[in-house]
C-alpha cells in the first residue's frame, strides 16, 4: 500500500458522524453546476439577511473552518496536535474590506496571533494577505509603476508601517510568519515590499516568508532573481509555494485586457515548474521551504529530495501545509512518518468567511481528479469501519 493511501491513519481524528458529513460534501462538491447553483443561492442569501448562518455552520463552515474566533479553534488545534503530530497556522479569512480602520483590525489580528503562536508549539506560523494591510487598488497602481499621490504615499507608508510591525514582532517570538500571494497586478508592489522585509528581517534564519504561486510561468525565473539578490545581500530566503488561486480570474483578465496571460499553458506545466521550484529550493542551504499542496505527486517528489540532500523530517527548514478539511490522506500520513506538517485553519465570522469557502468549492470543482480522489478516499475508510 502506498503511504498516501492509508485511510486509517488519515481519518483517525474524524467521528462517524464528522466522516459521513466529509462524504456528503464532497459528493455535493463533485457537482459542478451544483456548486455553481450552491454560491449564488448562498452569496443572494447572506446579502439578503436570510436566516442560512446555521445551516452553513452545520456543513461546510464546520468541515473547512475551525471556527469563529481563535478561541473557538483551540479545540480543533489541540485535537490534531496531541493526536495527529499536526501544527495548525491560524488564518483569519475575512476578505473584501478596504477601510483603514480594518487594516488595522487585520494588524491587530495578526499581533494578536502571533502573541498566541509564541505560547503554543501547535501554532508554528502566522500568516495574512498583502490586501489584509492595504487597498488592492494602492497595490496595483505602485505594481503598474504609475506616480502615487501625496496622499496615496501617505497611505502606502501606514501599508510599510504595518509589515514591519508585524515583522519586527516576529523575530522577537521568533515565529515565522507566511505573507500569501494574490492577482498577479498588483502582486510586484508585494513582492518588492516583502524582499525588503527580508533583507531586514531575515539575517539569522528565514523568519518572513514570501509566496510563489507556480501556476505563473515567470515565477521560477523569479525564484532564481531573488536567490541571487539573498546570496549578495546575505539574507536567507523563506518561501511557500503554491501551484495557485486565481486561475480563472487571471485568464479571463489578460482575455479582456489583451495581454498574454501569466498562466502556465495546462496543468502538465504547472506540475513542472512546481516541482522545479521545489528541488532549486531544496539544493539550497540559505531557504527554507514551505511546500503547500494538495498533489500527492508534488509530496512524494520533496520526500525523495529530502532524502536526497540528508534533509532530516523534522528540519525546521522543510514544511508541508494543506488546507483544514482537505487532503488529509496526505497531511496525516506524512505527520505520521515525522515530517512538519500543518493545517491552514480558517476562522472568521459565519458571513464573513463565506467569499473564502464558496472559492475553495470553485477551485474543488475545477482540479481534476481532487474531489473524486477525496471521496473514494472516504469510501475506503467507511467501508473499513463497516459504515
Amino acid at each position: 500500500m502506498k503511504l498516501f493511501d492509508n485511510t486509517q491513519v488519515a481519518f483517525a481524528l474524524k467521528t462517524d458522524s464528522q466522516l459521513e458529513r466529509a462524504y456528503f460534501l464532497f459528493k455535493m462538491i463533485q457537482n459542478q453546476p451544483l456548486v455553481r447553483i450552491g454560491s449564488a443561492v448562498t452569496n443572494f442569501a447572506l446579502k439578503a439577511h436570510l436566516p442560512i448562518e446555521g445551516l452553513i455552520r452545520a456543513t461546510v463552515f464546520d468541515h473547512f473552518c475551525g471556527g469563529v474566533t481563535e478561541e473557538d479553534c483551540l479545540p480543533i488545534i489541540d485535537n490534531m496536535y496531541k493526536n495527529g503530530n499536526v501544527h495548525s497556522v491560524l488564518d483569519y479569512s475575512v476578505e473584501g474590506k478596504d477601510q483603514e480602520q480594518s487594516f488595522d483590525g487585520a494588524l491587530d489580528k495578526i499581533v494578536k496571533i502571533l502573541n498566541f503562536c509564541e505560547e503554543k508549539k501547535s501554532i508554528p506560523f502566522a500568516v495574512f494577505k498583502p490586501t489584509g494591510f492595504g487597498r488592492f487598488e494602492l497595490y496595483q497602481k505602485k505594481s503598474e509603476g504609475k506616480e502615487l499621490t501625496q496622499k496615496e504615499q501617505d497611505e502606502w507608508s501606514r501599508v510599510e508601517a504595518r509589515f514591519h510591525k508585524v515583522c519586527k514582532l516576529a523575530v522577537e517570538k521568533d515565529v515565522p510568519l507566511l505573507i500569501d500571494a494574490e492577482e498577479s497586478w498588483m502582486q510586484k508592489a508585494a513582492d518588492e515590499l516583502i524582499e525588503e522585509l527580508m533583507e531586514i528581517y531575515n539575517t539569522k534564519k528565514a523568519i518572513v516568508f514570501n509566496t510563489l504561486q507556480m501556476y505563473r510561468h515567470d515565477r521560477f525565473n523569479y525564484l532564481k532573481d531573488l536567490h541571487k539578490k539573498a546570496q549578495e545581500k546575505d539574507f536567507y530566503v523563506g518561501l511557500k509555494v503554491v501551484r495557485g488561486a486565481y486561475m480563472e480570474k487571471e485568464r479571463e483578465r489578460a482575455e479582456e485586457k489583451g495581454y498574454p496571460s501569466p498562466i502556465c499553458i495546462n496543468k502538465k506545466a504547472t506540475d513542472e515548474n512546481y516541482d522545479a521550484a521545489t528541488k532549486y529550493m531544496m539544493e539550497s542551504p540559505k531557504m527554507a521551504l514551505f511546500v503547500g499542496t494538495h498533489n500527492e505527486d508534488s509530496s512524494y517528489l520533496v520526500m525523495e529530495l529530502a532524502k536526497q540532500f540528508n534533509i532530516q523530517e523534522n528540519d525546521y527548514r522543510l514544511w508541508f501545509g494543506q488546507l483544514f478539511g482537505m487532503s488529509d490522506h496526505i497531511s496525516y500520513n506524512l505527520a505520521n512518518e515525522g515530517y512538519n506538517v500543518a493545517k491552514y485553519l480558517p476562522f472568521g465570522p459565519v458571513r464573513d468567511v463565506m467569499p473564502y469557502l464558496i472559492r475553495r468549492a470553485e477551485e474543488n470543482t475545477s482540479v481534476a481528479g481532487q474531489t473524486s480522489r477525496e471521496l473514494n478516499l472516504l469510501k475506503s475508510e467507511r467501508k473499513r469501519r463497516k459504515l
